[in-house]
């Protein structure tokens, strides 16, 4: 008798779900178009606002769930980085601040891939069954892996985002890249367009002593510099002429090549993070008005 009230109860429910499935997919269609447009035309803008959203939107939901680990882990997280980026903007530029920098973001890259690494192999741990032979419950091994893998994406997000913010500023300042035409400053051989520092140094002359790495267009930089800037800043362009660099050819170890897989798939997640909550709420919103349940 109750199964035949709750048929009762929801008859015709089922053209009702598939409308609002129809107006989901609708929904996401048009929001990625509207996102694709927007991102190709202000990219800028885009990048901003996406940024934005990804470092105040988990703070609302962290004080209100009470996530106090999380929370304090993103006010130092913040903290640090706001210093970071106050340094990144200075004019004039300090000759260590480059370095500080891409220091800085490839530190929280580096954690970021080994965090999420360790989150994904606890899930598959546990999906398994190999808990058992340790004898960890399975909702806490799962857990785990799940709060791991969300860290480790979430700033890893976060600070690629924030790298290519700081290297427009610095590199705008210092005179050798300009993102939207010519360079306010010639580029001599002897100069690494990312820091503005000289390449090679004379014995007793205070500077950088490091490895160089040439791009494809002839330009020479040093070798951390260009990494950065190419790995962490999320830009594959030469930072002085602007022409396409190839990371392959940058990467001679294996193991480089999965950091810039694992780059790649951060990009794509921030859209998942940042925008599929708005457009999850537009749809509730348009089911709501049109009665749907």
């Amino acid at each position: 008798v109750q199964h035949e009230r709750l048929h009762v109860k929801h008859r015709g429910h089922e053209a009702m779900h598939a409308e609002m499935v129809l107006i989901l997919i609708a929904t996401l269609v048009v929001a990625q178009i509207v996102l694709v447009q927007w991102k190709q035309r202000h990219h800028r803008s885009y990048n901003l606002v996406t940024l934005v959203q990804m470092w105040v939107v988990p703070l609302y939901f962290t004080i209100k769930l009470y996530w106090w680990r999380f929370l304090s882990m993103w006010g130092m997280f913040s903290v640090i980085t706001s210093y970071i980026i106050f340094r990144a903007t200075r004019k004039p530029l300090s000759c260590r601040t480059p370095r500080m920098v891409y220091k800085w973001f490839l530190l929280i890259y580096k954690l970021s891939y080994a965090v999420g690494v360790l989150g994904y192999l606890a899930i598959m741990f546990t999906m398994f069954g190999f808990n058992v032979f340790f004898r960890i419950k399975a909702e806490d091994s799962m857990d785990v892996g799940v709060v791991m893998l969300f860290y480790g994406l979430y700033y890893g997000v976060m600070g690629r985002d924030f790298a290519e913010i700081c290297s427009d500023y610095m590199a705008s300042t210092i005179g050798y890249y300009n993102k939207g035409g010519m360079p306010s400053r010639s580029l001599s051989g002897d100069i690494c367009a990312v820091c503005g520092q000289r390449i090679l140094v004379e014995v007793e002359e205070e500077g950088l002593i490091e490895d160089t790495f040439q791009l494809s267009c002839g330009h020479i930089f040093h070798e951390f510099c260009i990494r950065g800037w190419c790995i962490v800043g999320k830009k594959q362009t030469c930072p002085y002429c602007n022409e396409k660099v190839d990371l392959k050819r940058m990467m001679n170890n294996p193991w480089e090549k999965t950091h810039v897989l694992y780059g790649q798939l951060l990009d794509w997640l921030r859209y998942l993070v940042a925008w599929q909550p708005i457009i999850i709420g537009i749809v509730h919103g348009i089911n709501f008005s049109l009665g749907l349940e």
